[in-house]
């Protein structure tokens, strides 16, 4: 097809016609024309050009009409706004073209039908100053898809040039001191991916919620993808490791079965409007994932091709074809939120009180106020600012009264829905994903929504009390000692990471187990062996894995691998699972297998439970995800931890299993760290130290155990202190005798993160690392930086 001023092929575009043709069409010519050769498929198209879209508002009388229109006009007034984007949206979209650039289309389009029947097409918009770094116009203009025949695609066109008057554009141009008649649009048209019967979505180059750039973060459901930006459906969530991707190694840190619900697929009357609708997921596949590994990891090597090509962090879509079963991508855009991160903020709630709902965290921020159920965008008049959002799920029409919320909490979307992003670009907390917040929530109910205690949002009955605090990380003083984290929470690994550290002293498998698995592992084990209704409750849990034991061994790999990946190249100390029995019997199924001790916190726990008979094939699966963490993704920072090792003889019991197990002390740079938490360890330190790399001091049993009371216990909790003398002569026992070997020696127990005078005086001794409670690492690093100058 030869050039025209009107239509460009997108073969024929790149990153320098972004005038001509927005950001959107500029970038997919610019993958179009360098990306193929190194296998990202992307969809052949044509662009209509800026000039086209001038020519038409000019020629046709509409830009007369459209400059009277808005002038003056006040976009606060959300009626007024409404009442005049809707006149003006009809108008353009009921003017015939010029003849010149009709006949352009009808040619670009044949060039690009190719005499083949029953294809269809996507149409959409592409903005002149859309996904510029500083800018982001994405979703402001329409889409439609599926749409067939030339009739349909002109019309379709016309319909992409009108929405450059949504409400939603009008509004960003006006609060973003934009010129109406500076922006322009170019349509593209696309030849359609068949996820309809495939799998779609949107993947970021970076964690969209901490700025980690180490990770692939990758969405997707069933159908096409619309429904995932929109919010409609709560996708499945996947993180790749890039270093891991680019080794050849297996990748994934994460994978998170959505929900899926629902699906956009073609209808039978592809006109305009009538294209695309929702339908009902399949139950049977709703628990699966929607895509294999293999897929998840093709992808983030798309997606690292793109970003290596634009050397900056990228907001992907992609399809996955039904039909051929290949992945192609959709779009590509400048990620445009964390890539413009300053200073921390560590918001954290002083009040505790009681949740009534709960979803997706967007952020990592607190707002609170009352409630503002809204279940149509006719309702906008209504909303006041500082109030608390609450919707289905929202779309760009909403965007107006969405920058005025304290807060958004939606009953669909995932953490790439429209609430999501637009709640991430203003720097506001949302919750998504809540099922009925709808329901559940009244308007004028105060509430408190917290997105700053992990993975999952709450939203709390009242209005609480919260702090926030503000922190110059690259202004940490130094200090004579090495500051870790003790973190068991895979999902908040990216954002700790952000806090200055020198790794992981202490990750709690224990956690991981509770929290990414919730099964006893026996119950696993003997899955098909359990009666109804437990059987079939755990199956429904694990129906996205092969079996109920790769459920648990992989699940636990991928908690580990993502506290690894997140802290690397730090070292991650992983603490085998340190379940009491009691502990253990509150999983799902634990009642079966625990016994009924009097006093589990020092009874069946730790080394000894690791070398019982009963408890070997539930061992053996802590150790294989171990194993595959380090050997096969690569991950060796991670270093192994055991707990509770009364005796010698355990302590040669425990290295030999897990060498029996592949975990040989010393392979791979693998190191074998003890917790020192029993006051055999101490005393007998330099014996327990020829079997292992060093000590993680646990001052929460060693002072229980030394003072010879029950910290679970009430009725003598007032003597329980770690600066006890006796406890104190322990601790320093332990550190000089790792200071004699020449090993690690550091402390992980509470004491330190709730006595900054122990902290000082373990410094005064000489302890290589202090692992810290995240919310008090800068605190006491502060604080001992002052005790140093003392």
């Amino acid at each position: 097809m030869s050039e025209s001023p009107n239509v460009r092929p997108f073969a024929e575009l790149g990153l320098g016609d972004l005038e001509q043709v927005g950001g959107k069409n500029a970038s997919l010519g610019e993958m179009v024309s360098n990306l193929a050769s190194l296998g990202v498929n992307v969809p052949d198209g044509f662009a209509t050009t800026a000039d086209a879209f001038r020519r038409f508002i000019g020629d046709t009388g509409l830009a007369e009409e459209i400059s009277h229109a808005l002038k003056d006009l006040d976009t606060d007034d959300t009626q007024q706004l409404a009442r005049v984007g809707r006149s003006l949206r009809e108008s353009v979209a009921n003017r015939p073209f010029p003849e010149d650039l009709e006949a352009d289309i009808r040619a670009a389009y044949e060039t690009l039908l190719h005499g083949r029947k029953g294809v269809s097409f996507a149409v959409r918009s592409s903005a002149t100053a859309e996904d510029l770094p500083d800018a982001s116009f994405a979703g402001q203009q329409e889409t439609f898809l599926n749409i067939t025949g030339i009739d349909g695609v002109l019309q379709a066109i016309r319909e992409v040039f009108a929405s450059l008057y949504n409400d939603r554009a009008i509004a960003y141009r006006v609060h973003h001191d934009f010129d109406h008649d500076s922006v322009a649009l170019s349509a593209g048209v696309q030849q359609m991916v068949r996820s309809d019967i495939g799998a779609s979505g949107v993947m970021f180059t970076m964690d969209t919620e901490s700025g980690f750039d180490d990770a692939v973060f990758v969405t997707s459901s069933y159908g096409l993808g619309e429904a995932v930006v929109q919010g409609a459906v709560n996708p499945d969530e996947f993180y790749v490791y890039k270093p891991a991707l680019r080794a050849g190694r297996p990748a994934i840190l994460k994978r998170g079965v959505g929900s899926k619900a629902t699906k956009m697929v073609y209808t039978a009357d592809p006109s305009v409007g009538r294209s695309t609708a929702f339908v009902d997921t399949d139950p049977a596949e709703r628990g699966l994932l929607s895509l294999t590994d293999a897929d998840v990891e093709e992808l983030a090597r798309h997606a690292l091709t793109i970003e290596e090509h634009y050397g900056r962090p990228m907001d992907i879509e992609w399809g996955k074809d039904g039909l051929d079963g290949q992945l192609y991508i959709l779009q590509a855009r400048p990620e445009t939120v964390m890539s413009r991160a300053g200073v921390q903020q560590r918001f954290r709630m002083t009040d505790q009180g009681t949740v009534i709902i709960e979803g997706r965290a967007i952020g990592q921020k607190i707002g609170a106020g009352a409630v503002r159920v809204m279940t149509s965008i006719d309702q906008m008049h209504d909303f006041r600012p500082g109030e608390v959002l609450v919707a289905d799920m929202t779309d760009p029409d909403w965007e107006p009264i969405m920058k005025r919320a304290a807060a958004i909490i939606t009953n669909r979307g995932g953490r790439t829905c429209h609430a999501a992003i637009i709640a991430r670009e203003l720097g506001i907390p949302a919750v998504v994903g809540t099922g009925d917040a709808t329901g559940e929530l009244a308007d004028g109910r105060e509430v408190t929504v917290s997105c700053a205690e992990g993975d999952t949002g709450l939203v709390y009955d009242g209005r609480l009390a919260f702090t926030v605090e503000e922190t110059e990380l690259a202004s940490m003083p130094d200090i004579p000692t090495k500051i870790m984290m003790n973190v068991g929470t895979p999902e908040q690994a990216f954002a700790f990471a952000q806090l200055p550290h020198a790794g992981v002293g202490l990750a709690r498998l224990e956690f991981i187990i509770n929290r990414q698995i919730g099964i006893h592992p026996k119950a696993l084990l003997g899955h098909a062996t359990l009666d109804e209704p437990l059987r079939s409750q755990i199956a429904e849990t694990i129906k996205a894995y092969p079996s109920p034991r790769d459920y648990f061994v992989q699940r636990v790999a991928e908690g580990v691998a993502m506290l690894a990946a997140a802290f690397a190249p730090e070292p991650v100390i992983v603490r085998m699972s340190d379940f009491k029995s009691n502990e253990y019997a509150n999983l799902v199924g634990g009642e079966l297998y625990e016994p009924d001790e009097e006093n589990p916190m020092i009874g069946y726990r730790g080394a000894s439970r690791y070398l019982s008979e009963d408890f070997a094939d539930c061992f053996a699966m802590e150790a294989e995800a171990l194993k595959f963490v380090r050997d096969h993704m690569g991950l060796t920072n991670v270093k192994i931890m055991i707990p509770f090792v009364r005796t010698l003889a355990e302590a040669d019991g425990v290295i030999s299993l897990l060498a029996q197990h592949g975990l040989v002390r010393g392979e791979n740079d693998l190191e074998v760290i003890m917790m020192c938490e029993v006051p055999s360890n101490a005393i007998l330190a330099e014996q327990f130290l020829e079997r292992f790399d060093g000590f993680s001091i646990g001052s929460n049993d060693m002072t229980q155990l030394t003072l010879g009371l029950d910290r679970d216990s009430a009725l003598v909790a007032g003597s329980f202190d770690e600066r006890d003398p006796a406890v104190l002569f322990m601790l320093d026992r332990a550190i000089q005798a790792c200071r004699d070997a020449d090993k690690y020696v550091g402390i992980c127990g509470q004491g330190p993160s709730d006595h900054p005078d122990l902290a000082e005086w373990l410094l005064a001794q000489g302890i290589a690392s202090m692992s810290l409670n995240p919310d008090t690492v800068v605190d006491t690093w502060l604080a001992l930086a002052r005790a140093g100058g003392r």
